[in-house]
């Protein structure tokens, strides 16, 4: 079968198409035929070495698929049956082996591409807002690169909780899509040189009770800067790099500030505690709460430049891998 292969850490170009086995699976597992893989920020962490796996690896760890084959003692699907799965990695393919504890059943009215379009961030935006910082109605909360696939759903989803939204983009039409999706007040990143000023002054000249960065480097020091005394800085990613060494007493000396670096793994550790997230993603979607942007689909080959596009924010919204389609070539930049 066909997967994309990293045999060396790097940059884009380490991801090549390549011919492997056809997976088989052992007890517990099942074998999924691939129809949707997620590409996320947490694949290229893995493609840089940031996060360390054993080469050579298969990357991806979102997808949406249909059981072909069962290992001894597989009670919880069937082959046949349409599922979708997190943080299990090797998407990037044809086929896939999943621990079968870890597939999530799809509802007869959730398509495959919206599956793979959501669980990942979907289940991530659920754990940010309801577990890591509770957002309550009338927070005003800032939402990096809000324009992002993230970005839009935790936009949506605070909005949903009652909360205001300041997010922040890099063009304008970014900014329009952020609106969109409810933010009250979008900063141009690239147009203010004081990010923090500028938030504060969209909020009465007061700190916020919780941002919630997914970039990283680029934007810690704002973050930080934006809080109010006992504030909560939710850094869930690092889209511009790692967050380099610093000083817990920056924390104090913010006004006795939180900081917490969250990894979804540890919010689906259990079997219910996924398929109760995964149901109220799936509900969010049935009833418009969340609206899934799917902006970019790839086939296998186009795996380098889907990261491509995604380091370069070229995109907004959701960017899929589909192993059965056709090279399209370069969608519709969005950046102006």
């Amino acid at each position: 079968m066909r997967a994309i292969q990293v045999y060396e850490v790097g940059g884009p170009e380490v991801l090549r198409e390549a011919e492997v086995d056809q997976p088989r699976p052992g007890a517990g597992e099942a074998v999924v035929e691939v129809t949707a893989s997620g590409v996320n920020f947490l694949d290229v962490y893995h493609r840089e070495g940031r996060y360390s796996r054993p080469l050579p690896f298969t990357p991806g760890a979102e997808g949406a698929g249909t059981v072909v084959e069962v290992g001894p003692g597989v009670t919880e699907v069937a082959v046949g049956d349409r599922v979708g799965w997190v943080e299990i990695p090797g998407t990037y393919a044809e086929r896939a082996v999943v621990d079968s504890s870890r597939l999530v059943p799809l509802p007869e009215d959730i398509d495959f591409e919206t599956a793979a379009a959501v669980l990942l961030q979907g289940m991530t935006a659920h754990y940010l807002v309801k577990d890591a910082y509770p957002v309550q109605a009338g927070d005003t909360v800032l939402v990096h690169a809000a324009a992002g696939g993230m970005g839009l759903l935790l936009t949506q989803l605070v909005t949903r909780l009652g909360g205001r939204v300041i997010g922040t983009t890099s063009t304008t039409a970014k900014a329009e899509l952020a609106k969109r999706a409810g933010a009250a007040e979008v900063i141009l990143s690239s147009a203010v040189e004081d990010l923090a000023a500028e938030v504060r002054r969209l909020n009465g000249g007061q700190g916020l009770p919780v941002v919630f960065d997914g970039v990283g480097a680029h934007t810690f020091d704002a973050s930080l800067a934006s809080l109010r005394a006992r504030g909560h800085l939710v850094l869930f990613g690092a889209a511009s790099g790692a967050v380099p060494p610093f000083d817990p007493m920056r924390l104090a000396h913010g006004g006795s500030l939180t900081l917490i670096r969250p990894s979804l793994g540890d919010f689906i550790a259990d079997r219910s505690e996924l398929l109760r997230r995964a149901a109220d993603v799936f509900e969010w979607v049935r009833s418009k709460a969340l609206e899934v942007t799917v902006t970019g689909r790839y086939a296998l080959s186009e795996a380098a430049r889907a990261h491509s596009d995604l380091e370069a924010r070229r995109t907004t919204g959701k960017l899929l891998l589909v192993p059965g389609a056709a090279p399209v070539g370069r969608p519709e930049e969005t950046q102006s």
